[in-house]
């Protein structure tokens, strides 16, 4: 049995390294050597004394950050002290370096250092087949955009062989399916309006403005949860169970319940690997402790999605927001969510839905902004007498169907929220869900955007 998983793992590792290196080949040597690196720091770890494996934990750790800092942060770095010295009246000619962004480096760069937190932890043993840990680093699926697997959820499933499950198959093309729909029909469709008018902010009145933020929420979020879904759905096809990362977080009522529903497979690790360790070296600070800790994290949130200042303002909005939650208590508490007769949420669960959601849709802007002047043009004009003018989006036809699909997402999302994806545990005759299938599908094929959008996270 070990020997037919050592067969299906080296298959995969050269599929993966395939796939990353028609994506990103000039960096291929890069993640081989990291991966190199990190494979026998985590055997000097399980084999050293406690003292020692401090030592080589701590050393991962530091390549690890230096790998992102490097690659990254540098030129942002060099920028900002460029910009900062020029503003009080010291001259500097900043040279920055023309550094290529390895795809994926946000997403394997905390594989790698998590593995090594674990087996220091004592949460796994150190892997000595090098073909497997090769394979949890570059799996090809997750590489590009995650979800982000823990090493000791993800190489035993390495460990031994997989063999064809239909159901798994089964539930892996309705996942797939399902992602397809999302970004091909709502998040790339959405991304031709959204682009239009960000290109002539100006012009643009701020009813238009605050149709088109709350329109880029939604393509963020189909756009990623649309990947993820596409990903865990080649994983249990290949006979693997994926970390989950989103769990319909626009029904949140809070921005910690936002953000515990959101990106899960970073959220959960910022937590285990920074909030928690800080919440524990702040404990004597009381409250203001767990708010430092709250803001750092969230800082850290921001600028894992991109060098730039926009990314800084965006984690500390959503950490000062956290404040007020954390003062009534309210930050840890895991209410059921109210539904009245008719089956939708609560009047007052209903109206938090909706705070929560416009909380989220500013910060976002933050995201989709070039700059931090950008942002704050965007939002003044929002909140301009032209907020209560008639709003003008290029391309009616396609905007209204676009929107048609988006309500459609929405009321699914919503009666499916207690599964794991909207098409999983279907409970309908056969007939009724071979034509849910086919609808979808033809959705795919006669509406979706095919053409040149990317995921929106490959550049993270």
């Amino acid at each position: 049995m070990k020997k037919k998983a050592k067969t299906q793992n080296l298959l995969l590792l050269f599929a993966s390294y395939f796939f990353y290196g028609y994506a990103n080949w000039e960096m291929i040597p890069l993640l081989l050597v990291a991966t190199t690196i990190f494979y026998f720091l985590g055997i000097a770890i399980q084999k050293s004394t406690e003292k020692k494996a401090l030592i080589f934990n701590s050393l991962g750790v530091f390549l690890g950050v230096g790998l992102l800092l490097y690659f990254k942060y540098l030129n942002f770095f060099i920028e900002s002290f460029s910009d900062l010295f020029n503003t009080i009246g010291l001259k500097v000619n900043s040279t920055t370096f023309n550094i290529i962004l390895p795809l994926g480096i946000s997403f394997f760069t905390f594989r790698l250092i998590s593995y090594v937190i674990e087996v220091r932890r004592g949460k796994m043993e150190a892997t000595t087949d090098f073909v497997d840990f090769a394979t949890y680093v570059a799996f090809f699926p997750t590489i590009l955009s995650g979800p982000i697997d823990r090493p000791n959820r993800f190489i035993p499933q390495l460990q031994s062989k997989r063999s064809f499950d239909y159901n798994l198959v089964v539930d892996g093309c309705r996942q797939i399916l399902w992602g397809l729909f999302q970004k091909v029909v709502i998040a790339d469709n959405l991304a031709g309006l959204i682009n239009d008018v960000w290109t002539d902010i100006p012009n643009q009145s701020g009813s238009t403005l605050l149709i088109i933020a709350i329109l880029y929420s939604f393509q963020i979020y189909t756009d990623f949860s649309g990947y993820s879904h596409m990903a865990i759905g080649v994983g249990k096809i290949l006979g693997f169970q994926i970390t989950k990362n989103f769990n319909y977080p626009f029904f949140s009522r809070n921005l910690a319940e936002f953000w515990r529903n959101w990106h899960i497979s970073l959220t959960s690790w910022l937590t285990d690997y920074i909030f928690m360790p800080l919440n524990v070296k702040f404990r004597n600070l009381g409250i203001w402790g767990i708010i430092l800790a709250i803001i750092i994290n969230m800082l850290l949130v921001g600028m894992w999605h991109g060098a730039t200042w926009t990314f800084v303002v965006f984690g500390l909005y959503n950490g000062l927001l956290f404040i007020p939650l954390i003062l009534t208590g309210s930050i840890f508490k895991k209410k059921k969510l109210k539904t009245n007769k008719l089956g939708l949420p609560s009047l007052n669960d209903s109206l938090r839905i909706i705070r929560t959601f416009l909380i989220v849709t500013l910060g976002l802007i933050m995201c989709r902004a070039e700059n931090i002047d950008q942002a704050i043009s965007y939002i003044l004009k929002i909140i301009s007498p032209s907020l209560f003018t008639k709003p003008i989006l290029t391309g009616m036809s396609l905007a209204l169907t676009t929107i048609i699909f988006l309500f459609i997402f929405v009321i699914v999302e919503w009666l499916s929220r207690k599964n794991e994806f909207p098409l999983s545990n279907l409970k309908i005759n056969k007939p009724l869900e071979y034509t849910l299938y086919f609808t979808i599908i033809f959705a795919i094929i006669y509406f979706g955007d095919f053409g040149t959008n990317q995921f929106i996270y490959f550049k993270f």
